[in-house]
């Protein structure tokens, strides 16, 4: 499951596009795939970037208008009668609204609707706290029967809609707003449920997900070459179900796992990890954890680079933490 993604990542001038964008061609594509496919949109449309397949196919798109809750209703019948609704809207909005109407009429009956979360994290920052989704994975992941897909670029988000289309039951995918460096390739594997090796290392594990990954990535390559840490990082884009394999058996090599993620640090990507690792790890080969990510606060208008910033989760923080906790865990 290793990925050897090209050294010119860190070199070349990338492509800067929102991973919303890779849902509004994601989603068309998967509409051309199968008839079956339905959008529908809660007066966000052109944000969310549900208007591309508006676009393309009018008669099977849906406005709900502001009503978060009616629209996972009305996609839950939509999946009864053989429809793939995908129901899009800011992630604050859902699952933040109407996660009681995902919950019952969405998942209980393990119906095949498709939420899509968007301007995740600090993306839209300067709409503030209000509109900085920053729980919506431990809301997601809580729900029996639901997948969660937190897709680190443009190119993988479209690879995980269309995924996503093809899956039968409920499924989550976050997805933001920042215009943000495209580094995988059309090339670059992705499956529901497995995590991908992005870069090799023995001292400490960083698993991560969601365009956060890039910084993660740059911060692993100024460990190596600054410091002489040298880092193996995993893009964990499938959040739920975690590919246990993959983080345990990297784990065990470095017995230092590091998990970095724009959400809150309760809950998301770290708590996954830890459960696997506090339940299947080897006794015999104990695994130190850290878990960076937003601590147990609400965020503030500003411009995303700055927030991530302010509230620890760029890369000159990355190096910093994960420098201190390497030293910290080399006398155990």
């Amino acid at each position: 499951m290793s990925e050897n993604l090209s050294e010119n990542i860190f070199t070349s001038k990338l492509e800067k596009i929102a991973t919303r964008d890779g849902y509004g061609d994601g989603v068309v594509e998967a509409g051309e795939k199968d008839e079956n496919v339905v959008v529908l949109s809660a007066d966000v449309t052109e944000s969310t970037r549900s208007n591309k397949f508006e676009e393309k196919f009018p008669q099977r798109f849906i406005q709900t208008g502001v009503a978060e809750q009616n629209m996972a209703g009305i996609a839950a019948g939509l999946a009864l009668s053989g429809k793939i609704p995908f129901i899009a809207s800011y992630a604050v909005f859902s699952p933040g609204r109407n996660w009681d109407q995902i919950r019952v009429s969405i998942c209980f009956s393990n119906l095949n609707v498709k939420i899509v979360g968007g301007h995740v994290g600090f993306s839209d920052g300067g709409d503030g706290a209000t509109h900085e989704a920053l729980e919506d994975v431990a809301l997601m992941r809580v729900l029996p029967n639901m997948t969660v897909l937190c897709p680190a670029d443009y190119e993988e988000t479209k690879k995980a809609v269309v995924a996503a289309a093809e899956h039968v039951g409920p499924v989550y995918i976050r997805t933001s707003k920042a215009q943000l460096p495209v580094f995988t390739t059309k090339k670059t594997p992705f499956k529901i449920g497995e995590a991908r090796i992005f870069m090799e290392g023995r001292d400490v594990t960083i698993i991560s997900c969601g365009p956060i990954l890039y910084e993660v990535m740059k911060a692993a390559r100024e460990l190596k070459l600054k410091h002489n840490i040298s880092c193996e990082v995993i893009n964990a884009s499938t959040i739920k179900p975690l590919d246990k394999k993959t983080i345990l058996k990297s784990a065990e090599k470095t017995g230092r796992v590091v998990t970095v993620e724009e959400h809150q640090v309760f809950g998301g990507l770290g708590s996954a990890v830890a459960e696997i690792l506090a339940q299947e790890s080897s006794p015999q080969k104990p695994i130190r954890m850290k878990i960076i990510g937003v601590e147990d606060t609400f965020g503030e208008s500003g411009k995303f680079g700055e927030l991530w910033e302010k509230y620890g989760i760029s890369e000159a923080n990355i190096i910093l933490e994960v420098k201190n906790f390497f030293t910290k865990t080399n006398d155990f």
